[in-house]
Formats: structure tokens, sequence, C-alpha cells
């Protein structure tokens, strides 16, 4: 697995916080993670869907 680094603005950062305190204590690396991880799956699904 690779290790990446993304620099966002402290507000962003404290949104991503927020949100996985209320997910259930989720680090806010892991709710990054699993946004990009879910936007990369919609734009692979609109991709397939554009060649049909």
């Amino acid at each position: 697995m690779k290790k990446v680094t993304i620099r966002m603005e402290d507000y962003l950062y404290t949104f991503y916080k927020k949100i996985g305190e209320h997910a259930g204590g989720l680090k806010p690396e892991q709710v990054i993670a699993d946004t990009l991880y879910k936007f990369a799956g919609e734009l692979c699904a609109n991709a397939l869907n554009k060649g049909k």
C-alpha cells in the first residue's frame, strides 16, 4: 500500500474530523480516504455508462 500526503485548509480538515466524530470516532484520515474511494467508484461507474 502506498502512502499519499495531501495539503488542505485547516477548516476542511476540521470538517472531516467532525464527520468522523459523528460517525463513531473515525479518524479524519479514514473519512477522507473513504470519501476519495467512493468518489473514484462513482467516476468509474460514470465512465463505464458513457461507454455503452
